[in-house]
């Protein structure tokens, strides 16, 4: 994981948390630092807060909490996300290993997720992703798309998930919800979205399957082998649900810039050599599964009208609560009008 902040002594960097009640509560659940310990906010993550904690011994563990401030409902469910790990570590899909949940209001107003530390690395910065040979990047993305093929050949019942979610038609759910999301969370009026909206909406393909759908599948959310490219550990799972497979690769090609494209990330490693362009991306998956590349095409124009709200909603909060911003910043106006530009092109491109 990568450091945004210098780390600093003991836990009360956390916002909101009683340092000494969260110490002894981490006892609890068996994590007893050695010595001096440091607490370090980590990841581009502008939703969810990761701190890595570590001692001197070199033990390590990732705490998980909310966003500082207001929330809209059902947003940044971190006992919810810690569950869905907690259900996967029983399956192939690579995850973190969920040590606690602390939901005691003597230690925060929030609750608080502490998991393992996974040793692997992030490709949030140009750094990391040039440090990785062409073949290791190729290998990244392979084994990206083999990852999202795990995770949608999860048998919901059998790892207890299948009350997760609705099981209605997932494309109607998700009109509807990031509808509502837009509605509270836009800074402007963008007449554009709007038009788009009701064109994805009149245009829905039949969902044909209901799988695991982890929400948010992109380069920045899986910690990779710096060696071998393979993927250690798929990470913030907050938007999981249950649905239609097809909008998780719609959401990563929705992320997966192209050259020439204004890219929604401050380091868009996707480009450098060696990584599989988006119609590979694509191509792959639907060699592994089977699915349908026609209703990939809605779902891609649907994945980048959602991460245009996603960035608008970051927008709002950075704008709320100066303490929600990232040091990779947030994004702007000019960002989120180009992915509703760009999702429009996508369905005009689709026939939608």
């Amino acid at each position: 994981m990568s450091d945004v902040s210098a780390p600093a002594s003991g836990l009360s960097v956390i916002p909101e948390v009683d340092a000494a009640a969260l110490a002894a509560w981490l006892g609890g659940i068996g994590v007893e630092p050695q010595g001096e310990s440091t607490c370090t906010r980590v990841g581009f993550g502008q939703s969810n807060l990761t701190y890595l904690l570590a001692d001197e011994a070199g033990a390590k563990w990732v705490l998980r909490r909310p966003p500082v401030g207001n929330l809209l409902a059902s947003a940044h469910d971190v006992v919810r996300e810690a569950r869905i790990l907690s259900a996967l570590s029983t399956t192939d899909v690579p995850v973190p290993h969920i040590l606690g949940v602390c939901d005691d209001a003597a230690v925060a107003p929030v609750p608080l997720v502490v998991m393992e530390f996974v040793d692997g690395v992030v490709l949030d910065s140009m750094d990391k992703a040039t440090a990785l040979s062409p073949a290791t990047r190729s290998a990244v993305g392979e084994s990206m798309v083999a990852t999202l093929a795990k995770i949608h050949a999860v048998d919901i019942d059998t790892v207890g998930l299948s009350d997760l979610a609705s099981h209605k038609p997932y494309a109607a759910r998700q009109l509807k919800r990031w509808s509502a999301q837009w509605e509270k969370s836009k800074t402007r009026e963008v007449p554009e979205l709007d038009a788009l909206t009701a064109r994805l909406s009149a245009n829905i393909p039949e969902q044909r399957e209901t799988r695991l759908v982890h929400g948010d599948f992109h380069i920045r959310n899986v910690m990779v082998d710096p060696g071998d490219g393979h993927v250690r550990a798929a990470l913030d799972w907050e938007l999981s649900t249950l649905g239609d497979p097809l909008a998780d690769i719609g959401s990563t090609l929705a992320y997966w810039p192209a050259p020439g494209e204004a890219p929604l990330s401050a380091a868009p490693v996707e480009l450098l050599d060696g990584f599989p362009d988006r119609d590979r991306l694509a191509a792959c998956y639907l060699e592994r599964t089977g699915r349908d590349a026609q209703a990939l095409r809605f779902w891609h124009a649907l994945g980048l009208w959602k991460v245009a709200i996603i960035a608008e909603g970051v927008l709002r909060r950075a704008q709320d609560n100066p303490g929600n911003r990232a040091a990779s910043g947030v994004p702007t106006t000019t960002v989120i009008d180009g992915l509703v530009a760009k999702a429009t092109t996508v369905a005009d491109a689709a026939g939608l």
